[in-house]
Parts: C-alpha cells; sequence; structure tokens
C-alpha cells in the first residue's frame, strides 16, 4: 500500500515542526506539503489536488479558519479527506468542523501514535475523534438535543435490517472493519460491502455521514461513548 500523502496546515511553524519531527521515519505516511492559513490551504490543493490523501488542519487560523478552507477544499475535492488538529474541544468547534466535512478530530495535546492512528484512520476512508472530542459531541447531542443539526437523510432506523443497525453502531464507536469482522465474526470482506451499502442507503458519502447518522438517531446510548 502506498504512502499517505499529508498536508499539514497550522499557522504555527513550530506546531508543523513537530508534526514533521513526530512523523519522521514512518513510512505509511508522507508530508508533501504545509501552510500557513487556511488561504494557502486552499490554493495549495487547488495547484496538487491529485498528491493530497489527507490534510491535517488547524482551526483558528488567520485570513480564511479551518472550518471554511475545509468546507472550500471539500466542495470541489471530495476525495481528500480532512482531519481536525485543535487546541479546542467545545462543541461550537468540533461539529462545525464536522459540518464542514471533516472525517476526524484530534486535539493538539495528542501524543505520537494517536497522531499516526488518526491520519490512517482516516486515510483509509474511516473516522477517528479523539476520546474527548467523541464524549463532548455525543453527550452534548444526548443530555440537551444539540450538536450536529439535524439533516434530512433517505431512510429511517426502522428500515434498517438487525445486522446493518450492528454494523452501524460499531462503526460509530470508531471500530475498524478488521475489529467489527473480529467482533462479529464475520470477514472484513462483508463488514466492508456492508458499510458502502449503508452509506447507498442512507444517502451520505463518507464514514462522517453515518457516524451522523447514528447519532441523530440516538442509536448509541451513553455507555458506549463515555470517557474511560
Amino acid at each position: 500500500m502506498s504512502a499517505i500523502r499529508l498536508l499539514v496546515v497550522d499557522d504555527h511553524r513550530i506546531i508543523i515542526n513537530g508534526i514533521r519531527s513526530m512523523l519522521e521515519g514512518i513510512e505509511e505516511i508522507q508530508i508533501i506539503g504545509e501552510a500557513i492559513n487556511g488561504r494557502e490551504a486552499v490554493e495549495f490543493v487547488k495547484k496538487n489536488a491529485e498528491n493530497v490523501d489527507v490534510i491535517l488542519m488547524d482551526i483558528k487560523m488567520p485570513e480564511i479558519n479551518g472550518i471554511e478552507a475545509t468546507k472550500q477544499i471539500l466542495e470541489n475535492f471530495p476525495h481528500i479527506k480532512v482531519l481536525a488538529l485543535s487546541m479546542f474541544d467545545d462543541n461550537l468547534y468540533i461539529t462545525s468542523m464536522l459540518q464542514a466535512g471533516a472525517q476526524g478530530y484530534i486535539l493538539k495535546n495528542t501524543d505520537k501514535q494517536e497522531l499516526i492512528t488518526a491520519i490512517q484512520r482516516v486515510g483509509e476512508g474511516e473516522t477517528y475523534f479523539s476520546r474527548k472530542v467523541t464524549s463532548v459531541v455525543m453527550q452534548t447531542f444526548i443530555s440537551k438535543n444539540m450538536g450536529i443539526p439535524q439533516a434530512g437523510f433517505e431512510v429511517k432506523p426502522e428500515e434498517l435490517t438487525a445486522r446493518e443497525i450492528e454494523i452501524l453502531k460499531l462503526i460509530a464507536q470508531q471500530l475498524t472493519n478488521q475489529e467489527i469482522a473480529e467482533k462479529l465474526l464475520i470477514s472484513p470482506r462483508t463488514v466492508h460491502s456492508h458499510r458502502r451499502s449503508l452509506m447507498q442507503k442512507i444517502g451520505v458519502k463518507n464514514t462522517a455521514g453515518l457516524v451522523r447518522y447514528a447519532v441523530q438517531n440516538k442509536l448509541l446510548d451513553e455507555e458506549s461513548i463515555s470517557s474511560d
């Protein structure tokens, strides 16, 4: 498998240098560019879209912030995956990035292994949220009926099969295809087929859409999203 080609976007050079240092020697990830604000990120992608797999995107930046940059990029280049990297763990920033199309959100106090795992998961088309981020979004939605705004989906939960609901819940809990397969005693290929079928049936473009569907339809209980 070829290396994930990563664009790093942050308005602090020390952060970019730190990320380069953390990822140095990781063959599965190749940093192919950097930008110090959202405008530079958008311009870089316009010129190099075919070479970008994942964007590690800061949120608060001058000129164009990470939320708006994510919107602009994904409107024109939907094949690119965005992973938010921010110091903010409040609901407004998190849900704004999800609405913009980000498939992951991790905090700047993350360690090297989580950073690598998050980039790999998002690069493979899955979602990745740090445990703190997951707790903030899910708990807010469940307890206050807030969080991600309601969106129209093509099917209701009762129109899905029991197996589809089961797999959807596990996807929303951020299990990989391999982990779901082991849990349900089926093959990863079968899980992949269910994942693709669910996207088509529900009418979403990616795994992040499946997570939003699960949250909005209250398919996750508090125990499954609680922190350690």
